[in-house]
């Protein structure tokens, strides 16, 4: 016997199901099947619709020129704004700064608070969170002269501690962007507050305790540090004023450094016209011409003139000889800045006056070491014998008396003809 049932749909597709079938070979009637029991029918599952494969096709052709492009401008972005840290950076950079927090706290590198202003870029003080103050100098990036001097400021100050050093707190570089951050001065440059400050005269212990703070730092530089650092641009306007007056050498923008025992190889004299050694475009920077910029420095700060005013008569024009010639006639305390008064002590004033021609010896062997200049400013240890007319004493000979003083880059003569050229004048302010 067969049993079947037709199930033919022609083209079209069909589920059929027996969900119960009874059979029986006797002639008695089948009992009903109970169909409480049975399974329900499962539905037909709807089929998703169907992509081409040309569909496919078009859509990855259009998709992948749309992320090659947009993975472009990603490159560009990042490339652009990148903060690239270079080995010196790695090895002597200090804390690193984002560009954002930085123009935030300066209110977008606002006129409101651009502080200084010089030939290597701008200085500005800002305020962080938590008002922490502090001073951002903008380098200028398009000149090479700026990245040698960002460079030169990170490198050297990020070994460097000292309580008469301005302390570098940290950097920002990106494309189009040189940026030094350091501790806020509120009391400005001593340059501001010896000759811009109409309102005050710094009195005679405050001008000497400034130079004994000076003389430590340089002290430290030359011989405590794990290098030798030359300054190389030692001066009034280089030299800030903390809250508590205390004095801080800062801008290490020529500095050069070299191993204790070594000679710093042949390299381009800079520094300022009154402050340079004469030696200086012959044999190079060295620990002597930081002694002859630091002697201008104590003549500038206790005379209360610049090293050389080229519109005084000529008897006058340049401090140093001008000091040596008072000395001759004995008359050396009459060089002293009037402004104070005779608060000083003659004995200490004429020590110090000697000591300033002493250090702007024109021989550089017989200038002091700066280790040497904080025991005689301390009174710990006496001036060796000398007058005006020892040989050297008083011999200033200036670079150029055709400005004011400037920054000046002078190619070594140890491999380059002699030349001069000028490339930063002091405005005014903080700093540079």
């Amino acid at each position: 016997m067969y049993a079947g049932f037709s199930a033919s749909t022609g083209n079209l597709l069909s589920n059929h199901y027996i969900l119960a079938w009874s059979f029986s070979r006797s002639k008695e009637r089948l009992q009903s099947l109970d169909l409480s029991n049975l399974p329900q029918v499962p539905l037909p599952r709807e089929e998703k619709n169907k992509v081409s494969p040309l569909v496919i096709g078009l859509v990855v052709l259009l998709v992948i020129p749309v992320l090659i492009i947009l993975g472009g401008v990603y490159l560009y972005r990042r490339n652009k704004y990148a903060e690239v840290k270079e080995s010196w950076e790695k090895e002597y950079g200090p804390h690193r700064f984002s560009y954002k927090s930085l123009y935030k706290a300066t209110n977008g590198f606002s006129k409101d608070c651009r502080i200084g202003k010089g030939g290597f870029g701008e200085v500005y003080r800002g305020t962080l969170p938590l008002s922490r103050r502090i001073a951002v100098k903008r380098l200028s990036h398009d000149a090479e002269q700026g990245m040698k001097q960002f460079v030169a400021e990170v490198v050297t100050m990020g070994n460097l501690q000292h309580r008469n050093l301005v302390p570098l707190l940290g950097y920002c570089r990106r494309i189009g962007e040189l940026l030094l951050v350091s501790d806020y001065m509120p009391n400005g440059s001593l340059d501001q507050f010896l000759f811009h400050d109409q309102n005050a005269s710094p009195s005679w212990l405050r001008r000497i305790s400034v130079v004994k703070d000076i003389a430590s730092a340089l002290s430290y530089l030359h011989t405590g540090a794990k290098q030798v650092v030359l300054h190389r641009d030692i001066k009034a306007s280089n030299v800030m004023l903390d809250s508590e007056f205390s004095g801080r050498l800062g801008d290490f923008g020529m500095a050069k450094f070299h191993d204790h025992g070594a000679n710093l190889s042949a390299t381009a004299a800079v520094g300022t016209i009154g402050y340079m050694a004469p030696e200086l475009i012959i044999t190079g920077p060295s620990v002597k011409t930081d002694v002859y910029a630091f002697g201008a420095f104590l003549l500038e700060v206790v005379c209360g003139r610049r090293p050389v005013e080229p519109e005084l008569q000529v008897g006058k024009k340049y401090l140093v000889k001008w000091v040596c010639e008072c000395w001759k006639q004995a008359s050396l305390l009459e060089t002293i800045d009037s402004r104070m008064g005779r608060e000083f002590i003659p004995e200490e004033a004429e020590m110090v006056l000697k000591l300033g021609l002493l250090c702007t010896n024109a021989m550089p062997e017989s200038r002091p070491t700066m280790g040497q200049v904080v025991q005689y400013l301390n009174m710990d240890l006496t001036l060796p014998d000398f007058s005006p007319e020892t040989p050297g004493v008083g011999a200033f000979m200036p670079v150029s008396t055709e400005a004011s003083p400037a920054t000046v880059v002078v190619p070594s003569l140890r491999n380059s003809s002699f030349s001069i050229s000028v490339t930063h004048t002091i405005l005014d302010g903080y700093g540079r």
